[in-house]
């Protein structure tokens, strides 16, 4: 959503272009809430059915290809109808219909892989589609030769834009401590906010201010840790972050977190050290993307398993060792390319034979 959002954004500012969002149908409603939270004015804003073939048990499957050919049905009368000029995919279920009726009515496709290795559904699309935009070189291993364009990983502008001063104002920091950002998504890590629970007196002892941004899930157990702190003025806590993301990771010095397709864009962006724990059952996508920074040093990588005997040294190490964690914020920042909303947009206007304003 974050990434095909984005470049919505960069091609909106242009002023010359009619957009169309297809979600899926019977969603919770988590998209259609992001995209009005975003603000373009899309022409139309569309769901079709769609469901998960792969990973589930036999009647879900033959369930979710019954959606797929009704969401196929959606989508083709949809295209017709709109008749774009290309089609941006980035993943998920509901592109599977979408990429269909565009296949069948030769509208051009561009696929956008966030993470290094491609899910199945991915590599579905890039058989159909012209090209395949990619954060970073190393995934073009997954596709034929000649297809992908190496474009970065496109920022929300409300991330981008995200100052240190500005972050460390929003949240009450100290300028002159080092600050640990600690998250796990919307509804949160319990591995992670437990392993942290477990050190913070540590921490706190070190001079680390903290911004734990714990998940709902967790919410009230990491509020009754903080009580029983006494509310500690360096320890800050919430729920979750949404329009002030940037700004958290704008103030952050380390950052311990999963290892998600974000990453790859927003801790080069910020310059970022991070130390990285990538999801037991996700294991092989999220391992990929930390490895990609753990190889270039901007990253320490720990399993979730050794959490509690591994996760306090390593903080340790980075905070009283000023020139290690230079040295990895320094290797984050050589990776950052800002301009990824940006170069898939050009992707995009050049597949569709025009021209960016």
């Amino acid at each position: 959503m974050y990434p095909a959002l984005s470049v919505a954004g960069v091609l909106h500012s242009q002023k010359t272009h009619s957009l169309v969002f297809v979600g899926t149908r019977g969603g919770g409603g988590f998209e259609r809430r992001l995209v009005a939270e975003a603000g373009i004015p899309f022409a139309v804003v569309a769901e079709v059915f769609a469901g998960p073939v792969v990973g589930v048990g036999l009647p879900r499957a033959a369930f979710s290809l019954l959606l797929m050919l009704a969401g196929t049905v959606q989508a083709l009368l949809l295209v017709w109808r709109q008749r774009p000029q290309c089609v941006l995919l980035t993943g998920g279920w509901a592109n599977v219909p979408l990429a269909l009726a565009a296949w069948l009515l030769r509208v051009p496709m561009l696929v956008y892989l966030p993470d290094i290795e491609p899910g199945r559904t991915i590599q579905l699309l890039s058989k159909i589609a012209r090209q395949v935009a990619i954060t970073v070189p190393d995934a073009a291993q997954y596709f034929r030769p000649g297809q992908t364009v190496v474009t970065g990983y496109p920022l929300r502008e409300s991330v981008r834009a995200a100052t240190r001063e500005q972050g460390r104002q929003t949240f009450g920091l100290a300028a002159d401590k080092t600050t640990l950002l600690v998250f796990g998504g919307s509804r949160g890590a319990r591995s992670l906010n437990q392993a942290l629970l477990a050190i913070l007196p540590q921490l706190l002892a070190a001079d680390l201010q903290i911004l734990h941004i714990s998940g709902t899930l967790d919410a009230d157990s990491v509020q009754a840790a903080r009580a029983a702190l006494h509310h500690p003025p360096d320890y800050h806590t919430y729920d979750y972050l949404e329009q002030t993301m940037g700004q958290a990771l704008a103030a952050a010095d380390i950052v311990v977190s999963r290892a998600g397709a974000s990453i790859l864009g927003e801790f080069p962006h910020f310059g970022l050290a991070a130390i990285l724990v990538p999801y037991p059952y996700a294991w092989r996508y999220q391992k990929t993307n930390a490895d990609y920074l753990v190889s270039r040093g901007a990253a320490l990588r720990l399993d979730d398993a050794a959490l509690a005997q591994e996760l306090l040294p390593a903080l340790l190490r980075l905070a009283q060792h000023p020139q290690q964690l230079a040295a990895m914020q320094a290797a984050a920042r050589a990776l950052a390319q800002p301009d990824g909303a940006e170069n898939i947009a050009r992707l995009m206007l050049e597949l569709a034979g025009a021209q960016a304003a």
